[in-house]
């Protein structure tokens, strides 16, 4: 579903990635380790469309995607879930979880509500709260709702237990397992890299935006 070849990207002058070769197949799952500002924020980001490659190849379903928008992306089934969620703390939970669908149909958005409901029963109580009111964890839910509005093939995930507490974090971990069940592939930062590891099924350690890892479970 995903080839990289070759990939360099950075900021200006700045270069945060170097010439990264990765591959993940549909339903896939696969976590980035390394220590800070190894890189992997700039990968996800990359992969999002957020940050352009300043060389090397990304495709998506056959699709070369290396310069193509973020929102065409996210049409072509690629969603993220930011490095500190990101929410719209002025807007609701179910008005938030609209704008994650935007790019979709109206006529899907009730099946796509559902789907994220499902995943998240505490969303569904409280779709008519403000965002901002909501806990950590249950903003880092409606993150992951957001995304799955957008009816991903793959979920790019950043970060995913920054700040949360240990029970809200395996909350996540089942959620995550649901979508990989439905066949949605991931790639996955997180903190906690054991955790990424055990639950992914290949991973990728980078250090100084250089694989210095690359292990098949």
């Amino acid at each position: 579903m995903l080839e990289v070849a070759d990939l360099v990207c950075g900021y200006g002058d700045i270069i945060a990635i170097h010439k990264i070769d990765m591959a993940l197949a549909k339903g896939g799952t696969l976590a980035l380790t390394g220590p800070n500002g190894a890189g992997k924020t700039t990968l996800i980001m990359a992969l999002a469309g957020h940050v352009t490659p300043k060389s090397g190849v990304i495709k998506f379903a056959g699709e070369t995607i290396t310069e193509m928008a973020a929102n065409r992306r996210c049409q072509r089934g690629i969603a993220l879930v930011p490095e500190g969620r990101r929410i719209f703390p002025d807007l609701t939970v179910l008005e938030n979880l609209i704008v994650g669908g935007y790019s979709h149909p109206k006529a899907d958005q009730a099946d796509s509500l559902a789907f994220v409901y499902d995943v998240f029963p505490r969303l569904a109580d409280r779709k008519t709260q403000l965002a901002g009111s909501l806990s950590g964890g249950e903003q880092q839910m409606l993150a992951f709702g957001r995304a799955m509005m957008a009816r991903p093939r793959l979920l790019l995930v950043d970060e995913l237990s920054l700040g949360l507490m240990p029970k809200v974090v395996d909350e996540c971990y089942v959620a995550l397992g649901k979508l990989v069940d439905s066949e949605i592939a991931v790639i996955l930062v997180d903190q906690n890299s054991d955790s990424a590891i055990a639950f992914c099924d290949n991973f990728i350690a980078l250090e100084s935006g250089h694989v210095n890892q690359h292990t098949i479970a």
